[in-house]
């Protein structure tokens, strides 16, 4: 089979850093080989870091087109994954849900400070339990990323378990009506964190208007909360999938027009030439 692409000029290295608590987390970086580490390559970084769920080495196609032009990849396990067990998972749940932000924000610094790319070439993007943790990050360090996608991410950590499949998660999330689990929902929960008078990077919040596990509504409401506290001259754009729900389309066609917004979003933002 020829591919389309020569996979050779392509390498995978598995690196690791030091998150806010010492404990060292590993990342995958995929780019060019031979890239020169002069800090102005266009980079996203994802993660995911719920449910005990495992992000292991996936080949994304999608993503072709911005390797071979230069962009960067990264793909960081935080805690609150499974990626080395229950032990991980559990260091990342509930009450400790800011543990899953900080590995993923030390990552981003990590990525700077190895001179893969800077504030200004840096995007995060997550899907679902990612969506929820981008979005989360940014309200913590909005002046880390230049470009931030949060996909069907859970942004109402106050009210979630009131819509669609919501009350599932709160063996994860924790349970708004605890008084103490409450307290540590209001502290990360991205809609109640968005501050008026804010310089924050472009954001793409994206949604699927057939949503029943995380109601689109949480999209809604952080797009319109954004765009209302933004004061810098990045835009903060809502981007809503027709006749779909989580995960994504079973058609084709839309799922190539979703994931070309993205990445052309990015290459915008972050500066990457196609």
């Amino acid at each position: 089979m020829k591919l389309p692409f020569d996979p050779a000029q392509l390498e995978t290295k598995q690196i690791f850093f030091a998150s806010k608590d010492g404990t060292k987390i590993p990342m995958f970086v995929t780019a060019k080989k031979g890239l020169v580490l002069d800090g102005t390559h266009p980079t996203i970084l994802t993660a995911y870091g719920a449910g005990g769920v495992s992000i292991t080495p996936y080949f994304p196609a999608e993503a072709v087109p911005w390797l071979e032009h230069g962009g960067v990849l990264a793909v960081v396990n935080v805690r609150g994954g499974g990626e080395y067990g229950e032990a991980w998972h559990l260091a990342g749940k509930g009450r400790k849900r800011q543990t899953s932000l900080d590995d993923f924000i030390a990552a981003g610094e990590a990525l700077i400070a190895s001179k893969y790319t800077s504030r200004t070439h840096l995007g995060a993007v997550g899907v679902s339990g990612g969506g929820f943790l981008v979005a989360a990050v940014l309200m913590q360090r909005p002046e880390l990323f230049g470009a931030v996608t949060p996909v069907q991410g859970v942004h109402d950590l106050l009210r979630f378990q009131l819509f669609g499949q919501g009350a599932g998660w709160q063996e994860d999330f924790g349970h708004p009506a605890d008084a103490g689990d409450f307290a540590v929902l209001r502290k990360i929960s991205p809609l109640h964190n968005v501050r008026a008078g804010t310089k924050y990077p472009a954001v793409f919040v994206v949604t699927s208007d057939h949503d029943v596990r995380v109601a689109p509504l949480h999209s809604y409401k952080l797009a319109a909360a954004l765009q209302a506290a933004q004061i810098a001259p990045h835009p903060i754009v809502l981007r809503v999938e027709t006749d779909t729900g989580h995960g994504g389309s079973t058609r084709i066609s839309q799922t190539i027009e979703q994931e070309s917004d993205i990445y052309a979003f990015f290459a915008r933002e972050l500066g990457l030439q196609l």
